[in-house]
């Protein structure tokens, strides 16, 4: 995998930087991730309390990681699409309404994007640290060893592998149409933007074929090569979730 599109994995194969949540196996914080994330959702959330202490997990796995702090709050930008929308929950929601900053907003509709914003950061928040101490090469075997159908993990890997590869292919193509003053702003000229995206479909297409075929004279028989690298034990890696579940479960409790 090229560098590009593994750009979120902060140690390099054995390198001196690792530290031992790097070194653990891969599909135990994969279904460490996912069972976080999942404790999170069901917290509810108008125990701000409970969030609070989520995030301090999530900090904690991140320093046990040797993740800068700054590194992880970064990657949060990702999200930025979904707190816009979330954004505008409070205007359109149902009433009662609260005197917010002397806005008329929803009370229904602050926690309702309290709860997006909140849940969705945290979950974002896990990815990062999980991609931060896990390469992809490794996801992928993870996934594997979590019994994830082989085609999906398959279809996964092409996508990530070539996706920098189409992304290229359509920066040359936009860049040789402005070489010959075409300016794609203009609704007028939406059929040379169509014949791009045809085109671009064509050549991924027949590129995917090639490939195949290269692959299938390799012997590939429909799944990638496994890591060889040593993992030490992975159970270490649901003592977060055993807590957020534990907090999720006091937070209904309490409630």
């Amino acid at each position: 995998m090229g560098a590009r599109h593994d750009s979120l994995y902060l140690a390099g194969e054995g390198g001196a930087s690792e530290s031992r949540l790097h070194r653990l196996a891969p599909e135990f914080k994969v279904a460490a991730t996912v069972g976080f994330i999942l404790a999170v959702v069901a917290t509810p959330r108008e125990a701000v309390w409970a969030f609070a202490v989520d995030l301090l997990i999530v900090l904690a796995v991140a320093t046990v990681g040797a993740i800068p702090i700054r590194h992880v709050v970064r990657r949060l930008t990702i999200e930025v699409p979904f707190v816009l929308f979330a954004v505008l929950l409070p205007l359109v929601g149902r009433p009662p309404d609260v005197e917010v900053l002397g806005l008329s907003l929803s009370e229904a509709g602050l926690w309702a994007a309290w709860g997006i914003v909140v849940k969705g950061s945290l979950g974002v928040l896990a990815t990062v640290v999980l991609a931060s101490t896990t390469s992809i090469p490794d996801i992928l075997s993870g996934l594997e060893r979590l019994r994830v159908p082989p085609v999906l993990v398959a279809i996964t890997a092409f996508m990530i592998r070539y996706g920098d590869v189409v992304t290229d292919d359509l920066r040359r193509m936009r860049i040789a149409r402005e070489s010959r003053a075409d300016d794609p702003r203009w609704i007028w000229q939406a059929r040379a933007v169509a014949s791009t995206a045809g085109t671009l479909f064509v050549r991924s297409y027949e590129r995917g074929e090639r490939v195949h075929q290269a692959m299938l004279a390799r012997g590939y028989v429909g799944t990638m090569p496994r890591s060889e690298r040593a993992y030490s034990g992975g159970a270490v890696c649901f003592v977060p979730v055993v807590a957020a579940t534990a907090v999720a479960g006091l937070a209904w409790v309490v409630r």
